[in-house]
């Protein structure tokens, strides 16, 4: 951990930080021994920022995705020069990359996100990393970001399956269990899709391993399509994957809450629309890796369970739609199947 006198990348300047700083960071109590400045709103912030040059601003997220392309515009008139890094929950990540992506405007509303809970010293070395580059950039000599790029190697590693580029295990299951807390707070909902390919074992004898394995990325590329961009999917082991299909309202207008199915209705339609159109991609695949008949050969089974009107946590959500699956297994494969409706596979739901 650096110490003030030690920190000297910012040549003197304050780091702003910006909302509940004990949620962000595992050790809250070391940063507030740095150079800070800790301000619990938005607008305190930006009055903050327009009188004080900033070295960087941490926005800690945690619900506020509404307000946030306003408030980082904001933040970003008031002290142009600082670069502002996202504190964003795991299940806030698809946000924080639009907003360091250039989505909303010009130019990117944040230099970069982290996922939390994280060290200070992490933070900081991030700071640091920004703030090199940008020097770089205004020709200064060439700076060795090689620490930076094995960081992010690390990160990758720790969250993407290697094989398809697809989640990992870990991180669909801590994404499940904070967008069900939130979907909780904000009467929404979460569908989990848990799927299998059929007699994938039968691939792999009659094929091969090396075609195994490009079956399972196939199958990751047409699901990865056929998903909004919010949703998550991964690879959770072997030739099973999962798909996190979610909406959460507590942030949307009074007339989109009533116009929107209510959090106790049935299993969401985008959820069901989107499982179809995968298994229509499926049959439509040219698996030329399985010879001339390859393709319409490539079929999956799987189970829908979705919050809160089949569990009420990430657990029960798992082992609802793990049941599920099993279940479209015995019928025939093939198919997938709903929590509730032992006899009717997807395609009898509209």
């Amino acid at each position: 951990m650096k110490t003030k006198n030690s920190f000297s990348v910012t040549d003197g300047r304050k780091i702003l930080l910006i909302g509940d700083i004990d949620r962000a960071f595992s050790d809250a109590d070391a940063v507030r021994q740095l150079p800070c400045e800790i301000q619990s709103n938005i607008p305190d912030a930006v009055n903050l920022a327009e009188k004080e040059n900033f070295a960087a601003i941490g926005v800690v997220m945690f619900g506020s995705a509404i307000r946030l392309p306003w408030a980082l515009e904001a933040l970003r008139k008031a002290n142009s020069s600082a670069k502002i890094i996202l504190l964003a929950q795991m299940c806030e990540e698809p946000i924080a990359m639009k907003m360091v992506g250039t989505n909303f405007s010009a130019k990117a509303l944040a230099d970069d996100y982290l996922i939390c809970p994280i060290q200070a010293n992490r933070f900081y070395q991030t700071i640091e990393l920004l703030i090199h580059r940008k020097r770089a950039e205004l020709a200064a000599p060439a700076v060795d970001i090689s620490s930076e790029m094995k960081i992010k190697q690390l990160e990758k590693l720790a969250t993407e399956d290697d094989l398809t580029g697809l989640k990992n295990r870990r991180y669909i299951w801590e994404f499940s269990r904070q967008i069900i807390d939130y979907a909780r707070k904000g009467k929404g909902q979460v569908t989990l899709l848990i799927f299998d390919i059929d007699n994938f074992k039968h691939y792999n004898d009659v094929y091969g391993h090396s075609a195994g394995d490009k079956v399972l990325k196939q199958a990751a590329v047409l699901m990865r399509r056929c998903c909004r961009g919010h949703d998550i999917v991964g690879r959770i082991g072997g030739d099973e994957f999962a798909v996190v299909f979610w909406d959460v309202t507590q942030n949307k207008t009074l007339k989109e809450k009533s116009e929107r199915r209510s959090a106790t209705a049935g299993h969401p339609k985008e959820a069901i629309f989107i499982a179809k159109r995968f298994i229509r991609e499926l049959e439509n695949a040219e698996l030329h890796l399985l010879g001339p008949k390859g393709k319409g050969v490539l079929t999956i089974s799987g189970g829908l369970a979705t919050f809160p009107l089949d569990g009420s946590t990430m657990q029960e959500l798992f082992t609802k739609a793990d049941k599920a699956l099993l279940d479209a297994k015995r019928s025939g494969k093939n198919r997938i199947y709903l929590v509730g409706k032992p006899r009717s596979d997807i395609a009898d739901v509209e």
